[in-house]
């Protein structure tokens, strides 16, 4: 089977943007590197990756489903690592919903669960407003289960990186700003690891400039997304090695059990081949001679 890869189809145009703030000087940006593992919560074998990796590798930050079956145990995990950076994996699209199916018939199917026609969805988000109501509340009980954590919330992503379709984007900025919204990623892959489709390229700028208005701070480039699944260490020590400026976030999906175990959806991703690549002395080592902050948003984007 086809490896499944995060990029997310080109979305359908969306509602107006977000009242402008404070555009950031691009000569006040800072640099930096973030490494985060996605879909903390989704299986027990995800969690126990993400803990060894942070205490005993290079991983700095991970993003939590907060609706997936071992949420409780990710939270539960993270409390015990205060130095770990913990954000919001918003799902919309091939997960679990946080909202019974009552409250969102037209988003999850009997299972309570998301699909993944993702250009399908979108287009309903703009078109139809009663979906987009729907929406809104799954949005919002998301931000509110995270908030009853009690952790503080250093970045918010949307799985599959559904956030840069408008529509999707638009609810995030209005209702995160109540949960302390402050940092979203940007999923602009880095040109040294192949850059972006060009396809999406003009929703990325879209999505960069609006963070820029609304004051949410953001990452210049990330590496994970033309590789997801397979960013073993020889991968990883290539992206170290090819750093662009700025601020760069790693994103990995490291489990202790691979494929199929831990999704359906991701019969070919090497999940232990990417805890094995975050353990690397090799890769902790290339990491120190960078020389640069490593941390989380809130490490690298200070208030």
């Amino acid at each position: 089977m086809q490896k499944q890869q995060d990029h997310p189809t080109a979305p359908a145009a969306g509602p107006p943007v977000v009242p402008e703030s404070r555009v950031p000087s691009p000569q006040s940006r800072p640099s930096g590197l973030i490494v985060t593992a996605d879909d903390f919560g989704l299986h027990p074998a995800v969690n126990e990756a993400v803990e060894l990796a942070h205490r005993e590798g290079v991983l700095t930050a991970a993003s939590l489903m907060v609706a997936a079956p071992a949420a409780a145990d990710a939270v539960a995990r993270a409390r015990r690592l205060p130095s770990l950076r913990v954000g919001l994996h918003l799902v919309l699209a091939d997960g679990a919903a946080m909202l019974p199916r009552a409250r969102i018939p037209a988003l999850v199917d009997a299972q309570g669960r998301f699909g993944d026609n993702m250009a399908l969805d979108g287009a309903r988000f703009f078109f139809l407003p009663w979906v987009r109501r729907q929406l809104e509340a799954e949005i919002r009980a998301q931000f509110e289960a995270y908030a009853a954590t009690g952790l503080p919330l250093d970045h918010v992503n949307a799985h599959k990186h559904f956030h840069l379709h408008p529509t999707v984007l638009s609810l995030i900025l209005r209702i995160g700003r109540g949960y302390g919204l402050r940092a979203v990623r940007l999923p602009a892959e880095s040109a040294n690891s192949g850059g972006a489709p060009a396809l999406l390229l003009p929703w990325l700028r879209l999505l960069a400039r609006r963070l820029d208005r609304a004051g949410i701070v953001h990452n210049d480039a990330v590496v994970g997304i033309r590789h997801s699944g397979a960013m073993d260490e020889n991968m990883v020590l290539q992206a170290l090695r090819e750093l662009p400026g700025g601020v760069t976030e790693i994103y990995l999906h490291p489990a202790t059990a691979s494929g199929s175990l831990i999704a359906s959806s991701m019969p070919g991703y090497r999940h232990t081949e990417e805890l094995a690549a975050l353990l690397s002395p090799q890769v902790r080592a290339a990491v120190e001679r960078l020389g640069i902050p490593r941390g989380g948003f809130s490490d690298l984007f200070p208030t």
